[in-house]
């Protein structure tokens, strides 16, 4: 079996990798993007699995992320953990929005249908959900770790305060707020840590009995699984849940 090639791109100031199958050029496009102060490179693993299971595997570095950093790791990640709301919510909103842009090019130049699937973890699955509302093509999400509540009440880490442009970037994107953008029923999994004090796993159960009536006609298309005794961890088990779901959706 040959060796998969990570290809390398940049699409506008949006630098991406992706994989394509052993069987050459796949139809259908995942999008699968790193947590907090990760990279695209540093999914590579996930990347690979997309494209054994037949997957164009497409992975970007979120805004403030990877080559797109404006200071070092170490800065990034105490400038973020010192205001939350002030710094994070304004990296969800930009990197959402940008799956448009990264979805024209894919269907462009690489052939793939436009019906597309994305996830992530922790904060790539929070973007994931956000841009499930911002692209239609996009249908179906597999997030883990991750909330749909921008809020995250309940969390151990100080949330900050927003100034007047990261509140913006909530008011445009967070999902749970938003339960009219929805209404296409993308596909939605979301894989969490049944004690996750980081990211509280409700918010995800809220998001998906608030969108419950939306998906009347196809209640199967919502999915929350609590994994007993995890934190904010990323593991093989929910990992085969969201390959299962890219299959199945």
């Amino acid at each position: 079996m040959r060796e998969l090639s990570l290809h390398h791109k940049t699409v506008g100031d949006i630098p991406l990798v992706w994989l394509e199958p052993q069987s050459g050029k796949g139809s259908t496009l995942v999008i699968w993007l790193p947590g907090f102060s990760g990279t695209k490179e540093s999914v590579e693993p996930q990347l690979r699995d997309l494209a054994q299971a037949g997957f164009t595997a497409l992975s970007y570095d979120p805004w403030q992320h990877g080559e797109r950093r404006i200071e070092t790791q170490d800065e990034l990640c105490q400038r973020i953990l010192s205001n939350i709301r002030s710094h994070f919510w304004p990296i969800l909103a930009h990197t959402a929005e940008e799956s448009s842009q990264i979805i024209d090019w894919a269907v462009e130049s690489l052939g793939v249908a436009p019906e597309v699937r994305m996830g992530g973890i922790s904060m790539g699955g929070d973007i994931a959900i956000a841009a499930a509302s911002v692209d239609q093509r996009i249908k179906a999400v597999a997030a883990c770790v991750a909330t749909p509540d921008w809020l995250r009440p309940g969390s151990f880490e100080p949330p900050g305060e927003p100034d007047e442009y990261s509140l913006a970037c909530y008011e445009r994107r967070n999902p749970l707020t938003h339960l009219e953008l929805y209404g296409h029923c993308p596909a939605l999994s979301f894989q969490c840590g049944a004690i996750d004090g980081q990211v509280p796993p409700d918010g995800a159960q809220r998001f998906v009995t608030a969108l419950q009536p939306t998906y009347q006609d196809c209640p199967e298309r919502l999915d929350v699984s609590l994994h007993d005794g995890v934190g904010h961890a990323f593991t093989e088990a929910m990992w085969g849940n969201c390959l299962i779901w890219f299959q199945q959706w």
